[in-house]
């Protein structure tokens, strides 16, 4: 959709866009006068980076760093200087950043610092479901939470601004659905770009426990007189009466919005879009109220808010939520989830008690699977062939490789976290050392914590062989660049960093680069690295398929040669690959990539690759 522009005689007052919500982040921040912006891709996060670059005029410095931590340190140093800056991740990124971020709230920055943490109610695309309005409370951060992308776009800016006023990084916490919802968002003038006023030398910026001990106190003052401010806050707000009331924030306030503005419904209404709690304006939500429903994602700390201060002020408010079972503790709020809690709350029922309408029928279960044409398949096939004979346990990490857990491959047996991998199979080492262990880990995730852990294996001598899956991009989360392309976010060619390099500099016992679609030098590695002691690593080499799809040739069945074997399906898993009513293989031509990895399989000759 193109822009709205609503004009009077001559002149231009409303600008309007329909945006995704991560798409109203970064504009918010580009109107905010960012100057930095650093991260490491994660959905549902990835966007917000890739837009500040799309609509750089060149005054923002943008980079993918190799992963969260070292993103938010160049933020931090950004911040130092007086510079705004920002930095974008994932809630599961936000543990990797976690270490300097507890410090700098402490240590304090100069110009205005947001770390955007998407978190992941479902999950939907992550290991884990965890509420960053935890962290905040944890590291003591201020924090926003929007409902809707047209308060992102605002939010921003607010936290900009509240960051440089209090001296300390601020957070915003949009989940899935506000990230990946779009919204028409009013575009408002650009504030005054942000000139740095430079770094000073300074006693401020060494964390030394005597000056962390001081700023603790400082800390508390500031947070204390911010839940007052965010009190209000203008995106904290109570309205409606009664003795029945409803808490929320985020989301699933736009979902009690919907639900009250449909069926109606006399009750009080609280949003809650902060860290620090706006305990003032709670009191005022709970003066008077009997009963009150707290509808939250992920957890229940708007609900933990309001029980402390009935305890506090020894207000007889009975606090329902996912404490009392009467929201859900896992997964997303939904609008049909959100709307059967408010009627059993305001019916004195529980959801499962009130009449709803019949479930519609399950849609089928689709199992994840990689790409037609995926080199990992390769990759995987060639391991799983050549180790078929020996005792072995096969560790995986976080991308596209990780479906290879999926049958008919079966070989994912353990997964973590980023880097977990390699250091996963040396703890396995240790305790099964008559096993073999295979690490696999891609390109991406090398480089963002992959290098420790092999400098662990080396360092500790533990025989691990080490597959290292480079398909040249970051695939997961949309194909971004990361060190070994050449390529960064300003648009600057730069040297690859090889891969081979810093894996033969660590000193590794044996190194193997393969392509892995060759299928008689895949496996001839593979064999040869599990006769070998120490650290041996196999770099399975072969650009991803997204990268060159439509480059090859067509595929197909000879269905006079077929004969119904199917091992082309049990063995492959190919998603272009299918069993015709004659119960013989064809390939379906939309999906096929020719990578002929399929034709490399069939024991007949069936299935012929050409121009692949």
């Amino acid at each position: 959709m193109d822009y709205i522009v609503y004009i009077m005689g001559d002149v231009i007052f409303m600008m309007k866009k329909l945006l995704m919500g991560n798409e109203a982040i970064a504009m918010g921040a580009i109107r905010a006068g960012v100057n930095v912006v650093a991260g490491y891709p994660g959905t549902p996060s990835s966007e917000i980076l890739e837009t500040v670059a799309k609509h750089n005029d060149g005054g923002i410095y943008v980079e993918w760093s190799v992963n969260e931590k070292v993103g938010l340190e160049v933020a931090a140093g950004a911040a130092y200087a007086g510079a705004r800056s920002m930095v974008t991740m994932k809630q599961v990124g936000l543990n990797v950043a976690s270490d300097p971020l507890m410090c700098l709230n402490y240590v304090g920055v100069l110009g205005g610092m947001v770390v955007v943490v998407a978190d992941d109610p479902g999950p939907i695309s992550s290991q884990t479901e965890q509420d960053t309005r935890h962290f905040a409370k944890f590291s003591k951060l201020a924090l926003f939470d929007p409902s809707t992308p047209e308060e992102a776009y605002i939010m921003i800016a607010d936290a900009f601004d509240l960051s440089e006023k209090i001296g300390r990084p601020v957070l915003l916490r949009p989940t899935t659905r506000i990230c990946h919802s779009c919204a028409v968002v009013e575009l408002l003038d650009n504030l005054s770009r942000n000139e740095p006023a430079g770094f000073t030398k300074s006693e401020q910026w060494v964390i030394f426990p005597a000056l962390s001990y001081r700023n603790k106190i400082t800390i508390e003052k500031t947070l204390d007189d911010l839940s007052g401010e965010f009190s209000g806050y203008e995106y904290n707000t109570l309205a409606g009466a009664g003795k029945m009331g409803i808490a929320s924030g985020g989301v699933s306030y736009a979902h009690v919005k919907e639900h009250l503005s449909n069926n109606g419904g006399q009750v009080k209404l609280l949003k809650v879009s902060t860290v620090p709690f706006p305990d003032k304006l709670a009191l005022e939500f709970l003066d008077g109220l009997e009963e009150a429903l707290v509808v939250e994602e992920l957890d229940a700390v708007i609900e933990n808010e309001l029980i402390r201060l009935c305890g506090i002020h020894g207000l007889n408010v009975k606090i329902l939520g996912k404490r009392t079972g009467h929201i859900g503790n896992a997964g997303e709020n939904t609008v049909d989830s959100v709307s059967a809690d408010i009627t059993a709350f305001l019916k004195n029922t529980r959801a499962s008690e009130t009449e709803l309408l019949p479930e519609p029928p399950s849609l089928p279960v689709r199992p994840p699977v990689m790409c037609a044409g995926c080199p990992h398949r390769a990759s995987f096939l060639a391991v799983k062939e050549a180790a078929r004979n020996i005792s072995a346990v096969f560790t995986g990490d976080i991308g596209c490789y990780t479906l290879g857990n999926v049958p008919p491959l079966d070989m994912v047996d353990t997964c973590l976290c980023m880097g977990g991998g390699i250091t996963v199979a040396q703890g396995l080492k240790r305790a099964e050392p008559d096993r073999v262990h295979f690490a696999f880990i891609g390109d991406s995730t090398f480089f963002h914590t992959g290098i420790p852990g092999i400098i662990n294996a080396v360092y500790n001598q533990t025989d691990i062989v080490v597959v290292i899956l480079d398909n040249a991009t970051t695939a997961m989360t949309g194909n971004q660049p990361h060190p070994g392309m050449g390529i960064t976010m300003m648009g600057g060619t730069v040297e690859k960093i090889s891969i081979e390099k810093i894996v033969r500099a660590i000193g590794v016992s044996a190194l193997y680069r393969v392509d892995p679609f060759d299928r008689a030098a895949a496996r001839e590695a593979v064999h040869a690295s599990i006769g070998q002691k120490g650290v041996r690593v196999i770099l399975f080499e072969s650009p991803c398929i997204i990268l060159q799809k439509g480059t090859n040739g067509t595929t197909s069945v000879d269905g006079n040669l077929c004969t119904g074997c199917k091992l082309c399906l049990k063995k492959l898993g190919c998603p272009a690959i299918m069993l015709a009513r004659e119960g013989k293989a064809f390939i379906d031509t939309d999906l096929c990539t020719s990578c002929g990895l399929c034709s490399r399989f069939c024991p007949v000759g069936a299935i012929t690759c050409e121009g692949g």
